[in-house]
């Protein structure tokens, strides 16, 4: 079995509620969503992100709009609908509970 496999798996599990995360306070565009998920050692490339910010603006969780940019072209800016802050919220609930249920099965905190 291949470790590396696994790894990803587990990254690619959470990340759609790390994104909706990094959002709930500010408007982002990609690649401000990218270097924070890279802060934080979440191995994301530029590939990945694109899909699944247009899956969850299909889904509604997500919108945006287009700001005018002094350095380059326009950006789009990606924020939170209420839908997307009522599903965090629960995806909140739902974290702590799977992270003290883990936590209990491997005997950590």
């Amino acid at each position: 079995m291949n470790i590396e496999n696994t790894k990803a798996q587990m990254r690619k599990g959470v990340l759609e509620y790390c994104i909706l995360s990094i959002l709930k306070d500010d408007d982002k565009y990609a690649s401000e969503i990218l270097e924070a998920l890279k802060d934080a050692k979440m191995l994301v490339v530029e590939g990945t992100i694109y899909p699944l910010l247009t899956r969850l603006k299909n889904a509604g969780l997500l919108n945006y709009r287009w700001e005018e940019s002094t350095s380059g072209p326009p950006r789009k800016y990606y924020a939170l609908t209420e839908t997307g802050r009522l599903f965090l919220k629960e995806l909140n609930g739902t974290w702590d509970e799977l992270r003290n249920a883990v936590n209990l099965v491997t005997n950590t905190k």
